[in-house]
């Protein structure tokens, strides 16, 4: 540990030692078990702003695998058999650069909003933090009571009290692992074929029934044990905010320059007039974090801005008379200097990256093809020569990326002369989200064929003459001498 972190202010002024200051804002005592965090009940502005989030956001999971836009899911993601759908429109492995696209700009996106906003995402979007505190940590609260309570009922030893309490919860717990885990199958194959493979019973589907299971089980080890560890020792994001924040970064922050230095309550003292600053060490800030760090010490990766001490700190702050804000969103240098927020020359860059990489990704979205052609030579074939006329026989695949079916027929665009002729009818019908195959003969005149391996342009037309797709290929014919 460095200097600078051993000279980390406590609670009453005094410089703490590096045992006292690891145990102070770690999950784990200086024996180097695991210290057990029994966060206190939030309330406050933004904790109802938070659950206003949690709760439209979970809506937002469990209702979406059951919409459809024109027949198809809002959002499917079936990486087995190679089925993608995004609001309602089908992406195929071909399209896959423009899904690899969106993720980059996803990261950038992220990359800057860390910058400016801190890890903001982790206290209000993530889903783990969601379910954590939206959902296990309430069941918690209804069975357990609060932090006093559970702490209680952690110490005493294994009465019937006890085991009712805790055997409860942890089947709640088990039934909502299960629940989260049959809904994020819907995302993978679709809410039918999960409904499908319950109604036929475990034993019909053994492959699926066990990894319902492990999922179910992995689930429930994060929710009821492992936690807050997942932020503070296995999540990346944690780590990568230490690369990008800096002093102009928005994060929750104690205004130590206010704070300082401090001391408890006392009614009716000038506290200023005593050198003693607003905190009045009540303790509330450290004791409803949910990942056990104190605010105080300063910005640390444990943090993931959920905004829980803000509340606790208003709220004492409003019971003893003083300004609100001790403990809020603000950046490390307006803390330290006073100077307001304001938009960086790196933010700026990144902000411009992402915009034009949006605008490309959209203009790929916008341009993509309704249908996509091939027009490929079987293996072993060649050309035959009849009746003046050189003919290719060609394999041709059509892939229908829209959602209404489609008629089409087949032209040649270079060179000129060319004439197709169909194995079945001219009009090739290519149904919704399906390909099509079959095998056409291209035929040109003898004369119209300068090499014995020639370029040509194969152009797919819907019945209203407006070219759909295109594909080059090439054209084999009796071996010339040029002179």
């Amino acid at each position: 540990m460095s200097d600078k972190e051993v000279e980390i202010r406590g609670g009453q002024g005094q410089v703490l030692d590096p045992e006292t200051y690891r145990d102070s804002i770690g999950t784990m005592e200086q024996s180097g078990k695991r210290k057990w965090i029994f966060p206190r009940k939030p309330k406050g502005k933004y904790t109802n702003y938070r659950n206003i989030v949690s709760y439209l956001l979970l809506a937002v999971y469990f209702i979406v695998p059951f919409i459809k836009i024109n027949g198809n899911p809002f959002f499917l993601f079936n990486v087995i058999d190679r089925e993608f759908f995004i609001i309602g429109q089908p992406f195929y492995p071909q399209d896959f650069f423009i899904l690899t696209l969106g993720a980059i700009a996803s990261l950038i996106f992220i990359i800057i909003f860390t910058i400016a906003f801190g890890r903001i995402f982790c206290g209000w979007i993530c889903p783990q933090t969601i379910f954590m505190e939206s959902i296990f940590r309430k069941i918690e609260y209804a069975i357990e009571g609060d932090r006093n309570k559970q702490m209680k009922l952690d110490r005493q030893e294994w009465n019937s009290e006890k085991i009712w309490k805790r055997g409860l919860k942890w089947s709640i717990y088990v039934v909502i692992s299960l629940i989260i885990t049959h809904f994020m199958f819907m995302y993978i194959v679709g809410y039918e074929e999960v409904i499908n493979i319950i109604s036929q019973g475990p034993f019909a589907n053994p492959t699926n029934f066990i990894v319902m299971i492990l999922f179910t089980a992995a689930f429930y080890f994060v929710f009821a044990w492992f936690r807050e560890q997942v932020c503070t020792l296995v999540c990346p994001y944690g780590r990568l905010q230490g690369v990008l924040i800096d002093k102009e970064t928005i994060n929750v922050f104690y205004d130590f320059n206010r704070g300082e230095n401090r001391s408890k309550w006392r009614k009716g003292e000038d506290r200023k007039a005593a050198g003693k600053g607003d905190c009045i060490d009540c303790y509330q800030c450290v004791v409803v974090c949910p990942t056990g760090i104190d605010i105080r010490d300063g910005q640390q990766l444990e943090c993931i801005n959920c905004t829980a001490c803000i509340d606790a700190c208003d709220e004492v702050m409003e019971k003893v008379g003083l300004p609100k804000g001790l403990v809020r969103y603000a950046s490390e240098k307006e803390i330290e200097t006073g100077a307001p927020y304001k938009f960086t020359g790196r933010m700026k860059g990144f902000a411009v990256v992402l915009v034009l990489l949006v605008g490309f990704l959209g203009f790929l979205l916008s341009s993509r093809g309704d249908m996509e052609a091939k027009f490929i030579k079987p293996a072993g074939s060649t050309f035959f020569v009849r009746e003046g006329k050189i003919t290719n026989t060609y394999n041709y695949t059509f892939l229908n990326k829209t959602n209404n079916k489609k008629i089409v027929t087949i032209k040649v665009i270079e060179p000129a002369k060319g004439e197709i002729s169909y194995s079945a009818s001219s009009k090739i019908t290519v149904e919704r989200d399906k390909i099509t195959k079959g095998t056409i003969n291209v035929s040109f005149p003898e004369d119209a064929m300068k090499l014995s391996k020639q370029n040509i342009t194969i152009g797919v037309y819907d019945m209203d003459g407006q070219l759909v797709d295109s594909y080059k290929t090439y054209f084999e014919g009796p071996f010339k001498l040029q002179f």
